[in-house]
């Protein structure tokens, strides 16, 4: 060390090959990747699991020893069969590199699995309770079944012995009953991608009454597609009433929890869906025997009571009674008819009187007695003062007028 504290500086010589840092980790990512050619698989548990809003997947894998972080691109992780999360143990497959802005090495994941079935229940775990903490799994969500339907959808491999369950018992229960299959993988890769996209379009359809979405027995890893998150959603989210028949009776996945009806078994599924027309037929005869029955008995009850009224006393006092009534209502129009009668009467003898009065004040009734009326320009002259010498007048008779002129005159009260 010098003097002032400072670290001495190294004598940097011709031979000595000096790397910039991106040289560096280009050399190194040229070794690594050379003595890893192709893809590696690496098995540990995920940590620090990042689902990004690019929808590419970042986490690490690590055991006792040591950590290795990892990206999983999309698209390529739609192939998940399974929801990864901290904590699972998997296998990774993919190609290791480095990153070189922050000079790292990672894997670069092309394919997760999980290790074992018990990693895979935990995984079935993980996704059924985030679903039902979601409310896909409320019992209120369910919908009745139609009772009659017309028309049955399945949803399921055309080459399983599931269909040909289906088939043939719902050909048993119902004969003639449409049956629309809509041929699905029902195991491996991309298998619930095509369980949810027949399930859509039977709802854009609208063809189908009820749905059987379904396949036969199988292992967990076998079943797997029914317990993946895109086939489960779609079956909740069916606007087609839908039953769930996965595997045999001992068999559970997702897909039985977000339906509306489980079923055991496929056959079963196609029991629940239709009722045996026989015995709909039986039920039917039946209660349109009991029917005539109660309306033979209602209509003899009816014509007893009619002819127990007809003969009791009081039906036979009706006639009687009705004239009686008859007779009140003659007499009393008769006495209604009077008494309008002399009311009229009155009122004719009450308007000739009114009639009269009217006439005695009349203009004509008072020059008929031998008063004049004089009038100019067609106005009655009232007082004399309105009278002036020379003007002239018009006298009325009772029996015509006169034109006379006005010579001389007085006015009451003059001397």
């Amino acid at each position: 060390m010098n003097d002032d504290g400072a670290l001495p500086l190294f004598d940097v010589s011709a031979e000595t090959v000096v790397y910039s840092v991106g040289e560096l980790t280009e050399a190194v990512r040229a070794l690594l990747e050379g003595a890893f050619e192709g893809e590696l698989a690496v098995r540990g548990e995920i940590s620090n699991f990042k689902h990004h809003a690019s929808r590419h997947m970042y986490f690490s894998l690590k055991d006792e020893q040591a950590v290795v972080r990892c990206v999983f691109f999309h698209p390529a992780n739609t192939r998940l069969r399974f929801a990864p999360g901290d904590g699972l143990e998997v296998v990774a497959r993919g190609r290791l590199g480095v990153y070189p802005p922050q000079g790292t090495y990672q894997l670069y994941v092309s394919a997760l699995a999980l290790r074992g079935e018990g990693e895979l229940r935990a995984a079935l775990e993980r996704l059924r309770e985030k679903l039902a903490a979601e409310g896909l799994f409320e019992e209120d969500r369910k919908r009745p079944l139609p009772r009659f339907p017309r028309v049955v959808g399945v949803v399921t491999s055309p080459s399983g012995a599931a269909f040909r369950d289906i088939r043939n018992v719902l050909a048993r229960r119902w004969p003639g009953i449409e049956i629309v299959l809509r041929p699905t993988k029902v195991q491996g890769e991309g298998a619930a991608a095509d369980v949810a996209e027949a399930i859509a379009e039977f709802d854009a359809a609208g063809v189908a009454d009820v749905l059987i979405v379904g396949r036969g027995g199988g292992s967990l890893e076998d079943l797997w597609a029914f317990n993946e998150e895109a086939a489960v959603r779609a079956i909740a989210a069916s606007r087609t009433p839908t039953i769930a028949a996965v595997g045999h009776e001992i068999d559970w996945t997702l897909a039985d929890f977000a339906a509306d009806v489980r079923a055991p078994t496929p056959s079963a599924a196609a029991e629940l869906a239709v009722p045996v027309k026989e015995e709909v037929a039986r039920q039917v005869a039946e209660a349109r025997r009991e029917g005539t029955t109660a309306a033979v008995a209602a209509l003899a009850a009816w014509g007893e009571e009619i002819e127990a009224a007809r003969t009791a006393y009081g039906f036979r006092a009706v006639p009687r009674r009705l004239a009686e009534r008859r007779q009140q209502v003659d007499e009393t129009a008769a006495r209604a008819y009077r008494a309008a009668r002399v009311a009229g009467e009155a009122f004719r003898s009450r308007y000739a009187e009114a009639a009269r009065a009217f006439h005695a004040l009349s203009p004509e009734a008072t020059l008929a007695r031998g008063y004049n009326v004089a009038s100019r320009d067609g106005r009655t002259v009232k007082r004399a003062a309105h009278a002036a010498r020379g003007e002239a007048l018009t006298l009325h008779f009772a029996d015509g007028r006169r034109a006379v002129q006005v010579v001389n005159g007085e006015r009451k009260g003059d001397a």
